[in-house]
């Protein structure tokens, strides 16, 4: 085998990988997408269809783990290769999450009422729209190696601790007008919840975008906005 065709075969190898990762964050948008949708219009018919979309995601990340291997193994790579290979492990943990979270969104609209209150579901709804940007800016921020926009979406976390406050204020409103609502309150406390780890999973993903690109991570705390008391 000539040298040419083993580099050839390597940058295709790292492209492959490449093109995985990308594929699978195309895939938990949709995901994310999806199930904060069915929470905000109480889709209870496409609960199934969420769920077993996360299959998809779940299968990504096996196929990923694998061609990491395979090149861990083969290839020896080095510097920003190894870069490469790093993040898109890290990457690929995050997105696997942010899938488990959506679905987990989508088993809470089934015990849900069709008449949420309109205020409460506009918070919602301006949350998850957030943190599905943030996810979207960030898959791209890897696709465009965009140093900035990934740390402007890293920088952008403390809008969706801001909103996740105002959402969970919006909640227990909706508990304290008659506690025959607890049981529907929980619901949507875990949904709100999921939103905002998913928001810290698309955070980790901008930091590991950072490295991928410079070799280091962002320096200081990540910004904070107001905290929750759940």
């Amino acid at each position: 085998m000539s040298e040419e065709h083993i580099v050839k075969s390597y940058e295709e190898e790292l492209q492959y990988l490449n093109d995985s990762v990308i594929k699978m964050g195309s895939l938990t948008e949709s995901q994310l997408y999806d199930s904060m949708d069915a929470v905000i219009k109480v889709d209870k018919d496409s609960i199934d269809k969420i769920i077993k979309n996360d299959e998809q995601i779940n299968k990504f990340r096996s196929k990923i783990d694998t061609q990491i291997m395979t090149l861990l193994v083969k290839r020896a790579p080095m510097a920003i290769d190894l870069r490469s290979t790093i993040a898109a492990l890290k990457i690929s943990q995050d997105l696997e999450r942010i899938g488990d979270l959506a679905k987990s969104n989508a088993k809470k609209v089934k015990p849900l009422p069709l008449n949420l209150p309109e205020e409460l579901l506009g918070n919602l709804k301006r949350l998850g729209d957030l943190v599905v940007k943030q996810l979207t800016d960030v898959i791209n921020s890897y696709i465009n190696r965009d140093y900035d926009k990934a740390k402007e979406v890293w920088v952008k976390d403390e809008q969706v601790d801001d909103l996740t406050y105002l959402a969970m204020n919006s909640v227990i409103a909706f508990l304290s007008k008659d506690k025959k609502n607890l049981d529907f309150s929980t619901h949507l406390i875990f949904a709100t919840k999921n939103l905002e780890r998913a928001g810290d999973h698309i955070t980790n993903i901008a930091e590991s975008t950072c490295y991928l690109i410079k070799g280091e991570y962002l320096k200081g705390h990540r910004p904070k906005g107001k905290e929750t008391v759940v």
